[in-house]
């Protein structure tokens, strides 16, 4: 587990060095050197440590997303494209964040922000993946190190606040501001604002990933055509994503000439990234009507995959207007002619799953993990079916190796702390709802369930122990969070 500690700024945030190219150079982009073995710049514990830092102050702060099957699409799309990138080796951990503003970010750990207002507006998988391998290139070249030098010290929670303050500022400046004043850090730099040195290298580095995943390379280019060619009818409100990532016709051009080098081909959109941006529609909407009349539109025209996109969306209405045998005839019809299409078949699971029917459910998710073993939102979902249909203990011996992995998924400790409830452990059920708590930076909260735990009838002398170690830890981030107020 992290350990509270003053670290300067300069090196807790990220130290991200942009590498030395030559002019016209062409040839495949080297990481710089990141230090010594010794971790004299920062080692990979402490980046790790601050990441997870920032990633609670974000949670706190932003509407992350909970939905798994979004959760799992962009993590599928994150990784495919960082194994495919200059560090393949490196751990990332891509989010998307409930906001209608178009913007993405980097963070420290290779935390990667997307906004589903990016996802909605661009117009092909190969556009997503495009923005997605710039902030892995961001990450990878070392930039953040430029955008964040200060001499100031810091302990890890204030300077992870710190971080997660001026991003959040990218999101709305009223709240980044009132963060930043909470951390009395509003003297520092309240932007990431990459040079045209580091965006044209992470242009270069980003083309490179782009091609080794199979994605397009031309897509780069065009989505940062349309987004400069519509800032000017945005006035004040131009997206921040051009703020913090300046596009200019010279960069749009170099970019298009180093994608004109590889040879043209169809990059076919998957059904998922449809289906995706189906339901972060619905998601994000604030008029359902509208909406339902968009996708009425949309399901008569186009291939057969495009129109079933649009038929999952009106499903999505009428399930979220609680029209369930409506909704199930759309997934139903849609599940028979896609048979193969995950989506299809979760989405009646979860009709299933919200008209009480659990084992109506659990053998559809019986028979989507079966078809799709690999994906974790369903994974997930079919947990969750486990615990309302009263099989605690099954859910338990599932969920138990997913917390004590590398996870960063807060859910997983609210699923388990769920199971534990129901098999009445209440010690270990508030020991996973404290971790949840402070996955989700809520602190105060995790050391009440730290604490409800520790009192708790059923509570071992082994339990207790750790309990100890994670209440004090805890209690001493929050006294350190304070300190700073």
């Amino acid at each position: 587990m992290p350990s509270t500690r003053h670290l300067s700024t300069a090196l807790l945030l990220l130290c991200l060095l942009p590498g030395q190219q030559q002019a016209g150079e062409t040839d495949k982009i080297l990481l710089p050197d990141m230090g010594d073995s010794s971790g004299s710049l920062i080692t990979p514990i402490e980046e790790q440590e601050l990441g997870a830092a920032f990633y609670r102050s974000l949670q706190g702060q932003l509407r992350i997303n909970q939905d798994s099957e979004v959760h799992d699409y962009i993590q599928s799309i994150g990784q495919r494209l960082a194994a495919n990138s200059d560090a393949p080796g490196s751990s990332f951990y891509f989010f998307v964040v409930l906001d209608q503003a178009i913007n993405a970010f980097a963070g420290p750990g290779g935390y990667i922000g997307i906004n589903s207002g990016l996802i909605l507006n661009t117009e092909s998988e190969s556009e997503l993946a495009s923005v997605m391998a710039h902030e892995i290139a961001h990450v990878t070249q070392r930039h953040l190190y430029r955008a964040f030098e200060s001499a100031s010290r810091m302990s890890l929670p204030t300077a992870a606040a710190m971080l997660a303050a001026i991003l959040i500022g990218t999101q709305s400046p009223q709240l980044g501001q009132a963060a930043l004043m909470a951390i009395q850090a509003g003297s520092l730099q309240q932007r990431i604002n990459f040079t045209r040195s580091n965006e044209q290298e992470a242009d270069r580095v980003d083309m490179q990933t782009l091609v080794q995943a199979h994605y397009d390379p031309r897509s780069m280019p065009t989505f940062f055509e349309r987004l400069q060619q519509s800032s000017r009818y945005y006035g004040r409100g131009v997206p921040e994503f051009l703020r913090t990532h300046p596009v200019t016709v010279s960069r749009i051009a170099d970019t298009r000439g180093r994608a004109e080098t590889y040879p043209y081909k169809q990059y076919p959109d998957s059904q998922a990234y449809r289906l995706i941006k189906a339901k972060l529609l619905v998601m994000t909407t604030n008029n359902l009507k509208d909406l339902r009349n968009y996708f009425h539109s949309l399901e008569k025209q186009g291939t057969a995959e495009q129109r079933a996109a649009a038929r999952y969306g009106l499903g999505l209405i009428h399930a979220q207007n609680q029209q369930f045998d409506a909704a199930r005839q759309i997934f139903s019809a849609l599940h028979k002619a896609f048979p193969d299409q995950s989506h299809y078949l979760t989405a009646l699971a979860r009709i299933a799953f919200e008209t009480r029917d659990y084992q109506q459910a659990l053998r559809l998710y019986h028979q989507a993990r079966r078809r799709h073993p690999d994906n974790k939102g369903i994974e997930l979902e079919y947990i969750s079916a486990l615990l309302k249909s009263g099989r605690a203990e099954q859910a338990r011996e599932i969920l138990l190796p997913l917390a004590h992995t590398k996870n960063r998924n807060p859910v997983i400790y609210r699923l388990l702390a769920e199971a534990y409830g129901a098999l009445d452990q209440q010690a270990e059920s508030h020991r996973y709802m404290a971790e949840y708590y402070y996955a989700m930076g809520q602190p105060q909260q995790a050391i009440i369930q730290a604490k409800l735990a520790k009192n708790s009838r059923d509570v071992n002398f082994y339990l207790a122990a750790i309990l100890d170690e994670r209440l004090n830890f805890f209690i001493a981030e929050e006294i350190e969070r304070k300190k700073q107020q």
